[in-house]
């Protein structure tokens, strides 16, 4: 389970994360929705460990991971950011393999159950022709699948994505996101789009300004009146006949006066 506790960051003088509190039950997936600017890739980077929050904390199972060393917390966490960059010039192969890593000493060598949990990887994302491709001449979203299957070799117990649909086609969007759910992990994840995160999302936690102002089920959220008062839109929810998920339709704006 992974739980925050009045979690706050920031950087000169202003707060990019305000008391956040919020809790993932262990197999959960919980959505982090808001727009542009409301700390979901702040409070993601806090939970992961990246950025150290300036008062509250972090803890998974229990256990504070501000206390933990960084490969306790990499055999724990695994994450998939929003624009991911390996560097220099490695294979495919080679950057999801980075994902054992926290599971071996500094010596070791890839094993040949390390090699098949790589090829699982990609072939479970649909990339596994990709493996001996270079990863810096990958499109987004090959690189997005390559590092989804990166953080699936590391077998983590909590998975923290952000905006992990980011450059997918619509099929693999959907796979990605259905993927998520089949795994077991605990998951917490940044989204933008509402109509995914209402049907994928178990709980969704709606941020504005760094703060916390909504959160529940994706029916008991995403109403009319929170898309206007956070999003600044006209929008009609409505049940999907086939999923039975909240539905967001957006209305057209009035043009700006120029």
């Amino acid at each position: 389970m992974l739980r925050t506790e009045e979690l706050s960051y920031e950087i000169s003088g202003r707060r990019l994360v305000d008391a956040v509190t919020l809790r993932a039950a262990e197999g959960e997936t919980v959505g982090l929705v808001g727009p542009n600017g409301s700390g979901k890739t702040t409070l993601l980077r806090c939970v992961y460990g990246t950025l150290t929050p300036a008062s509250g904390r972090v803890l998974l199972d229990g256990d504070d991971l501000g206390e933990l060393s960084v490969k306790d917390r990499a055999r724990r966490i695994a994450t998939v950011p929003q624009d991911g960059h390996a560097g220099f010039d490695l294979t495919v192969a080679e950057v999801v393999a980075m994902g054992r890593s926290p599971h071996k000493r500094f010596w070791e060598a890839d094993t040949a159950a390390d090699e098949r949990l790589v090829q699982e990887a990609l072939d479970r994302l649909g990339a596994g022709d990709l493996t001996r491709r270079p990863f810096p001449r990958l499109s987004g979203g090959e690189r997005q699948r390559v590092l989804m299957a990166r953080a699936l070799v590391q077998q983590p117990r909590l998975l923290v994505l952000d905006e992990p649909t980011n450059h997918l086609d619509i099929r693999y969007q959907l796979e990605i996101l259905g993927l998520i759910r089949t795994l077991g992990t605990t998951n917490l994840l940044a989204l933008h789009d509402l109509n995914l995160a209402a049907y994928y999302c178990d709980r969704l936690y709606v941020l504005d300004e760094g703060r916390v102002v909504a959160f529940g089920t994706p029916d008991e959220v995403l109403t009319p009146e929170l898309l206007a008062s956070v999003y600044g839109v006209s929008a009609e929810v409505s049940v999907h006949p086939g999923t039975g998920a909240p539905t967001v339709t957006y209305l057209p704006a009035a043009p700006l006066s120029v």
